[in-house]
Formats: structure tokens, C-alpha cells, sequence
């Protein structure tokens, strides 16, 4: 058999290992196991962790919730409780939705606020603010809740938020800094809409898709403390130079609140929170276990470097690439065959006009250092099944990438400097597409050394 066979079945053997391993990933956060692991119910008591809730002391269950994986969280939940749950709406994004019996399910847009959006959470908010302190309100929070929940702070219309929103994403701006201008131009974030269910017991479970778990950054803390302020705000547009270009009812809310004449978010030590328990009950850390288990199960040896990746897609893909060729050149950090994993949630700055996600672009960035690495297979996927305004996950690239696209007539370079990696994979036959999965704890960026 010729060299050049031996290494498309050695190709092949990798894309089918790494599909297991991210597949392994995604099972380990799937929204419904992990409610299930965290949330029980025995008789009249319900069990969140170590906190216990007698229902029989309980007027009314209220379920609200938003965020890509708020559907499936919903399925667990109306399974525990049954006819427990009085009433309850979650915000989805389009196609991400469940069929449920007793809770609301409405989809509304994602990653940029909709009308339904905001319907949605006038809604939710609604049901929240008509809660006693004898009712218990469940939140199921995910990814996706910022955009799910837009509901703007008075004076403030959507086209504005929409317009802010759309500015922060394309500035390259961390999710953090991102939430902290989103919390201070909301009615329900930055601990709201906690405020608003008090002094109704409050269970929040929260699926992590933020670097370092952070409780108040997750869909930008609706139930959680804000340590935010609207000073912080103000910087982060001054940061990226967005100060004059978002709309002037935002800055003039903005200002307003730090100068004291609008009233800040909820801060830690606030009596609102007396009654409200936050749940972390998946991560990006439990999807990078599972995949390193799952990939010494078919034979590789896993190091994990990290679950708190961050800045640009193209300087991480220089940082996994330069891995790469030490494992090939020395055998070091790892020796073949072997799975290197990372995870986090990288940016992209906009500077062409192409289509594409920062999975898909931190993979078309390594292709360039990857060119004729022999038997290297890297692969970059988002959790929830979505990368940027696409239909794809991420990509896979592999030392013959560059190869194929130049037997194409394609420009790897062009097509970056375009931010077009979509197009590029695309005519590859390179997109990893999966579809929505239900779930969402940022991306998982997996090396594998055959």
C-alpha cells in the first residue's frame, strides 16, 4: 500500500477518534443528566445538592429559565417534580426548544435579541414578580441567557440593545466585559431578576459556559449578586472604542447610573439574596474529564492543558499548532499517540466580511502551522452546536488541509484575512456539524497525535 493511502487511513482513524472524543465531551454536560445528578426528589422533599425543600410547604413551583440549554434542562425538571410545577417559561433559541407538559417554551433569537426575546422575558419576569414568599421559583440558566432574556433597562429600546450587542461581539471583547455592559442596560440581569422574586425562595441551576465558572457573568447573573458596576460599563466601551458608537440612549443610561441617578444592580450582601441557591451543575472542566477519559479509552494519552483558553482564535491556534509540532519533532510535552485538550471560549475582531465562528477560525489559523505534519489531527467544536451565525460546530484541519485546498484553488490566507473560514471549510468538506445538542460549556479544542 502507497505512503499516501497508509496516511488517509491514518487520517480517517483520527477524525473518527476525535468525533468519540468529542462526543464523549458532549454526553458528560448533557443538560438532562446533569439536573438529574443535582436535582431529586424523594416523597414531598425535593433535594438541590445539599439544600432540601419541603414541598408540602410550598403554595406554587414557578420554572423560568433561559438559554440554549434551558429546553432539555426543563425535560429533567418536569419529570422530577410532575404536577409539583404550577407554572413556567423558558427563552430557547430557535430549534433548540423540547416538547414540555407544564412549562412554556419560547424561542426567540440568538446571539443578537429579538422581539420575541423580549416578549419572552416580559413574560418571565411577569411570572417572577407575582411570586409570594411561600412559592418556590426554579431557574434554569445556561449559555445564551444574556441574549435570551432582552428585556432593556427603561428608556432603552431593543433596536438599541441589539445595536450594543452587535458592536460588543464584533470588538473582540471578553464575555465578561460583554455582560457587564448587558447587566447594566437590563431589567432581568445583574442579579434582577432575583430582586424581582423576592422573597420567594429562589433555586437557580446553572450550566457554566463562562471562564472560571463565574456565577455573575453565567447569562449575566440573573439571580446572582452583580459585582459589576456601571462605571465598569462605561470602561469597557471606552476599552474597544465603542464610546461613540453605540446608541445615545445607552450612554446616557449608562451615565446616568454612574452618577448615582439610576439605581444599581443588586450587589453581594443584599437581602434579595437570602433566599436564593446557585447551582453549578456542568462546566467546561466535566466535558474536558470526559473527553481525556474517553480518549485513553481508544488508546491515546491525554494531557489536558486547560479549560480557561482565551483571547484570539488565531494566536490560541499559533499556541496548538506549536504543540503540535513539538510532539511530532520531540515527543514532548506528550508522546504518540496522543490527545491533547483544551477548552474555554476564544474571540474573534472582526475585519472582513466573511461568515464564520471562532472555532472555525482558530482551525483555519493552525492549518497554516500545521501544513505537512504528518498524522495530526486538530479540531475545534462549540458544546451547543453553534459557532458564530453558522449551522456548523467547528472544524477539523489536519496537516493535508493546505494540501487540499491549494488542489482546489483555495487561499487559506485569503480566506482568514476575510474571517470566511465557514467557506473555506465548507468547500473542504471540513464543517464539524452536529446540529444543536442541548447543551453549551463553551468549546472543546482537541489535538490528537496518532
Amino acid at each position: 500500500m502507497s505512503e499516501s493511502k497508509l496516511n488517509e487511513r491514518d487520517l480517517e482513524r483520527l477524525r473518527e477518534d476525535a468525533g468519540e472524543i468529542f462526543a464523549g465531551a458532549l454526553d458528560a454536560v448533557d443538560p438532562y443528566k446533569a439536573v438529574h445528578l443535582h436535582v431529586t426528589r424523594e416523597g414531598h422533599f425535593l433535594n438541590v445538592d445539599a439544600y432540601r425543600y419541603d414541598l408540602r410547604e410550598v403554595e406554587r413551583v414557578i420554572v423560568v429559565g433561559a438559554g440554549k440549554a434551558s429546553a432539555r434542562m426543563a425535560v429533567a425538571i418536569e419529570e422530577i417534580l410532575g404536577d409539583y410545577i404550577s407554572d413556567g417559561l423558558i427563552n430557547v433559541k430557535y430549534g433548540h426548544g423540547e416538547l414540555l407538559r407544564k412549562i412554556t417554551v419560547w424561542e426567540a433569537g440568538h446571539p443578537v435579541p429579538d422581539k420575541r426575546g423580549m416578549e419572552g422575558a416580559r413574560r418571565l419576569l411577569a411570572l417572577v414578580e407575582d411570586a409570594r414568599e411561600s412559592d418556590l421559583v426554579i431557574c434554569l440558566i445556561s449559555g445564551g441567557g444574556s441574549s435570551l432574556l432582552p428585556l432593556p433597562a427603561s428608556g432603552i429600546d431593543l433596536l438599541s440593545k441589539q445595536e450594543t450587542t452587535q458592536a460588543l461581539l464584533k470588538s473582540g471583547a471578553t464575555i465578561h466585559e460583554v455582560n457587564s455592559v448587558r447587566k447594566h442596560i437590563s431589567a432581568v440581569k445583574g442579579g434582577r431578576l432575583a430582586q424581582a422574586a423576592a422573597p420567594a425562595r429562589v433555586v437557580s441551576l446553572l450550566l457554566s459556559d463562562v471562564i472560571g465558572d463565574d456565577l455573575d457573568v453565567i447569562a449575566s447573573g440573573p439571580t446572582v449578586p452583580d459585582t459589576t458596576t456601571f462605571t465598569t460599563a462605561l470602561d469597557v466601551l471606552a476599552r474597544y472604542d465603542l464610546t461613540e458608537h453605540v446608541p445615545g440612549s445607552v450612554l446616557t443610561h449608562l451615565r446616568a447610573g454612574a452618577r448615582g441617578e439610576k439605581p444599581e444592580t443588586p450587589k453581594p450582601g443584599d437581602a434579595v439574596f437570602q433566599n436564593v441557591i446557585n447551582v453549578i451543575i456542568a462546566n467546561n472542566a466535566s466535558a474536558i474529564r470526559a473527553a481525556a477519559d474517553k480518549a485513553n479509552s481508544l488508546g491515546y494519552k491525554p494531557l489536558v492543558l486547560s479549560s480557561f483558553v482565551q483571547g484570539e482564535a488565531r494566536e490560541v491556534a499559533r499556541v496548538m499548532a506549536a504543540i503540535a509540532r513539538e510532539i511530532a519533532m520531540t515527543g514532548r510535552p506528550i508522546a504518540r499517540p496522543a490527545c491533547v485538550i483544551a477548552g474555554g471560549e476564544t474571540t474573534v475582531t472582526l475585519r472582513g466580511k466573511g461568515v464564520g465562528g471562532r472555532n472555525q477560525e482558530l482551525a483555519l489559523a493552525a492549518s497554516l502551522d500545521l501544513d505537512n505534519i504528518d498524522n495530526i489531527l486538530l479540531l475545534a467544536a462549540g458544546t451547543d452546536g453553534t459557532d458564530g451565525p453558522t449551522d456548523a460546530a467547528g472544524a477539523v484541519v489536519s496537516g493535508d488541509t493546505l494540501s487540499v485546498a491549494r488542489q482546489l484553488g483555495l487561499s487559506a490566507r485569503d480566506y482568514l484575512s476575510n474571517n470566511d473560514s465557514y467557506h473555506f471549510f465548507q468547500a473542504l468538506g471540513d464543517l464539524v456539524v452536529t446540529g444543536p445538542t442541548g447543551t453549551n460549556v463553551m468549546d472543546i479544542i482537541l489535538l490528537l497525535a496518532g
